[in-house]
């Protein structure tokens, strides 16, 4: 039995279904998100070690600057990824009952 996705992987996940087979590099990510480097890196690591995301380097946009890890969706991980985000937005959703009204 596999667990499910976080709050923040599920964040991570739209994100990158969101730019469809585009490349998003870390710093990117936890600035558009929110969440912290020390959260976002484990995410990004453990969907590679899954097989979800396919990773490389790009080289430095201008002299001085670092070269970054650049992450997309695999093919496979866009499948999961969706059924991940679409199971988890389900279970989140909160069905209200008039008071008296049985549920």
């Amino acid at each position: 039995m596999s667990r499910r996705p976080s709050s923040q992987t599920v964040s991570v996940l739209t994100a990158l279904l969101e730019g469809r087979s585009d490349w998003s590099y870390g710093y990117k990510l936890s600035r558009l998100l929110g969440v912290p480097s020390g959260t976002l890196y484990p995410i990004l690591m453990r969907l590679t070690d899954r097989g979800h995301l396919e990773t490389r380097w790009s080289q430095p946009e201008a002299p001085g600057r670092p070269a970054r890890h650049m992450y997309r969706l695999t093919t496979s991980g866009r499948t999961w990824a969706a059924a991940a985000v679409s199971t988890h937005q389900e279970q989140s959703r909160v069905v209200l009952h008039p008071i008296g009204e049985a549920g």
